[in-house]
């Protein structure tokens, strides 16, 4: 099969799932694909592009979720719902890829085409609800760390077990919110987040319109 910047994208996501960042290399991918290392850099030149191709993916991946989402709201949907169907998208869609939240993150910095539209979308929503032009870079780049911030943990180690019962006990005991606060489901949680964060928002819009007014 041809050599592509395509395939070789895809070779180096299955290599970033097994292995991380660190164990990301040229070499590994072309193991991959059961080629020389030196074919690869005629369509990606270094580690550093191939990871921007990744990251690049994983953004548009997530905008085309995110217009998925959209579509599926009512017409007359609340500027509320169409950033928490944005929100939720990216989520989803992030999470789908080990590292996804990482990716994601990195990719607004190498001005990533998919990163910008998904940036570009959550601030016409923004706009277009109400919320003033000097403070809509600060709500969605809220927004959008929350969500990044969100899948990092959730793609992160698993929390430690208590050895036995006696110890899980006794962190219920000492600290019986924060415990009980791990313990709600995180889909319903992330759901709750949005909603305050949307709440914070809007408070921002002006007076006359009323938070849900605004689309």
């Amino acid at each position: 099969m041809k050599l592509t910047a395509d395939r070789i994208t895809d070779a180096g996501m299955a290599v970033f799932a097994e292995a991380g960042y660190h164990g990301l290399s040229m070499r590994r991918v072309a193991e991959r694909l059961d080629v020389h290392a030196g074919s690869l850099y005629y369509h990606v030149p270094n580690k550093a592009a191939l990871l921007q191709l990744m990251a690049d993916r994983v953004a548009r991946q997530a905008y085309d979720a995110g217009t998925e989402a959209l579509a599926d709201l009512a017409a007359d949907s609340d500027w509320q719902a169409r950033v928490t169907a944005q929100a939720v998208a990216l989520r989803r869609s992030i999470r789908r890829h080990p590292g996804g939240a990482i990716m994601f993150a990195d990719s607004p910095k190498t001005l990533s085409h998919g990163a910008l539209s998904v940036l570009e979308r959550l601030l016409d929503t923004l706009a277009e609800a109400g919320v003033p032009a000097k403070q809509c870079g600060t709500a969605a780049d809220t927004l959008l760390s929350h969500v990044t911030g969100y899948v990092l943990q959730e793609q992160s180690e698993p929390p430690v077990v208590p050895p036995g019962p006696e110890a899980a006990a006794d962190l219920h005991r000492r600290f019986p919110r924060t415990m009980a606060a791990a313990a709600h489901d995180q889909d319903q949680q992330f759901a709750h987040s949005l909603e305050l964060i949307c709440a914070g928002i809007a408070t921002l819009l002006p007076r006359s319109g009323a938070p849900g007014e605004g689309r």
